[in-house]
């Protein structure tokens, strides 16, 4: 149940036309000998990431492929699928990268972002969120409309929510229906149906909505903690117990019979379509050679998941997963992780499950902050041009890596050394950076010097920037510019 790779194609061919943008001063660091290039026509040049200025986020080409395939490998032995979490990068260049690895979908948070996923081509997006604004709700309307193959879920999480929608889409083209999940939540979480009874509650009125169809259960457990403490993880699994169950009972109630099931010798089968010269049932998707609703049934889906508790997700939900309805609703179980492609050097290496020590083939940090000391006040301080404007800080202040040599006050990695045993990022303002330098000489980390740092939670990284250089290797001993990201934020 792969997403087509025509969409893929398509979205790779859009993808190809970000080639064609215009740099200029709007681009952060580039240097002004770029602007008035193409973006392919600056690469022509084969630049280096020496040639940009400072401050500087990069990703890693080779870190970045690893990590997908990684993750690619790991979901598919689990018997998982993987609808990435797109707004962590807003980069349709990566989305089509894991498109292409075989995810099937992608995942974002608001109606805008789903918005700017389907002017790229997505044909499958997950709105891990309530879309209740009447704008959203009529766009989505109208795209159903135009195209019944393109497939969106929204989430719902109270009767409330469920009235608000069907208000908004009364005036929608007649058998539009909007695809929603009931997200459950739980103590002291964020949005979510507060238990099981609350959540049936909410599944009985999209049931009863001439404008809704139950689509299937979801929510996100990285909500409910933030470490791998025994308490924590008795949470997490309670929580994704009780996800399991809600899709069960949903299950045994019926409120999955929009997704026309018959059980034939137990299994279960797409009801036939219509003849020919019959028009399809209102409100279901159009049948025909172009329709890929016909060539895949439809399933329910049940997806949790966030970077952080992968493996308990797939311990605890993953025998869900019936996707040819042999035991009665097709089932789709989908995994949302979205740091996983980024990955990091702090929240994330401390807690996911396929970070280095953790697994046998482990996800790799693919950002790096590159920053210049432009004052020593002091012996034991640094500042560097690097502030909450350029790096993440809200998981994590950033952590000095290593430092360019003083011959070179370009970005080269050439001639690097250590930095001095105990260097550390105490703050951040809003353009620069504390490095501490406890016991350092004066003559360590001299100004004009460049220090790599690794950064925490990739989330809060990529929205800083509209243009991201990306290198060869960031170990390398000159990094090479490979390519661009454009994100859309």
């Amino acid at each position: 149940m792969a997403l087509d790779k025509g969409v893929a194609a398509a979205l790779s061919d859009s993808v190809l036309a970000c080639g064609d943008a215009v740099l200029g001063p709007r681009h952060k660091s580039l240097p002004p000998a770029a602007w008035g290039l193409t973006v392919r026509e600056y690469l022509a040049t084969n630049p280096h990431l020496d040639d940009l200025q400072t401050p500087v986020l990069t990703m890693d080409r080779s870190a970045l492929d690893t990590n997908r395939a990684v993750m690619a490998d790991w979901a598919r032995a689990a018997g998982v699928r993987l609808a990435p979490h797109g707004k962590t990068s807003m980069s349709p260049q990566l989305w089509a990268e894991q498109l292409e690895t075989g995810s099937w979908g992608i995942t974002l948070a608001t109606g805008w972002q789903a918005q700017v996923g389907r002017s790229f081509g997505l044909d499958r997006i997950v709105l891990a969120n309530t879309l209740v604004d009447p704008i959203g709700l009529h766009w989505a309307a109208t795209e159903i409309a135009c195209d019944p193959d393109f497939e969106l879920y929204s989430w719902v999480d109270g009767v409330g929510a469920v009235r608000e929608m069907e208000r908004h889409l009364e005036s929608a083209p007649d058998g539009v229906r909007l695809n929603v999940v009931v997200e459950l939540g739980g103590p002291h979480g964020r949005t979510g149906a507060r238990g099981l009874a609350a959540a049936h509650a909410v599944a009985d009125a999209v049931h009863k909505s001439q404008r809704l169809r139950l689509a299937g259960v979801g929510g996100y457990e990285a909500a409910l903690a933030h470490d791998r403490t025994p308490e924590s993880i008795a949470a997490v699994r309670h929580y994704l117990d009780e996800l399991a169950i809600l899709h069960q009972e949903l299950m045994a109630a019926g409120r999955y019979d929009e997704f026309v099931f018959q059980s034939v010798a137990g299994r279960a089968e797409e009801a036939s379509p219509p003849a020919a010269d019959s028009p399809a049932p209102a409100g279901s998707a159009r049948y025909g050679s172009n329709s890929r609703t016909d060539r895949a049934r439809r399933r329910a889906i049940v997806t949790a998941g966030g970077s952080a508790y992968p493996d308990l997700v797939v311990e605890r939900l993953a025998r869900l997963a019936d996707e040819d309805g042999a035991h009665g609703v097709p089932t789709v179980v989908v995994l949302r992780s979205g740091a996983y492609l980024v990955h990091d050097d702090g929240f994330y290496s401390g807690i996911s499950p396929l970070a280095a020590g953790h697994a046998e083939h482990p996800l790799r940090s693919a950002m790096h902050g590159w920053a210049r000391c432009v004052s020593r006040p002091e012996a034991e301080l640094a500042l560097l041009d690097a502030g909450r404007r350029d790096v993440p800080f809200d998981l994590g202040l950033p952590v000095p890596q290593r430092m360019a040599g003083p011959a070179n006050s370009g970005l080269s990695a050439v001639a690097t050394t250590s930095l001095p045993a105990g260097a550390h990022v105490s703050a951040l303002n809003d353009q620069h950076a504390f490095l501490r330098l406890p016991g350092a000489s004066d003559d360590e980390v001299p100004v004009g010097s460049v220090v790599r740092l690794g950064l925490s939670h990739p989330c809060t990284a990529f929205d800083k920037w509209r243009l991201i250089p990306v290198i060869d290797d960031a170990d390398a001993e000159r990094p090479r510019i490979v390519d661009f990201l454009h994100t859309y934020f």
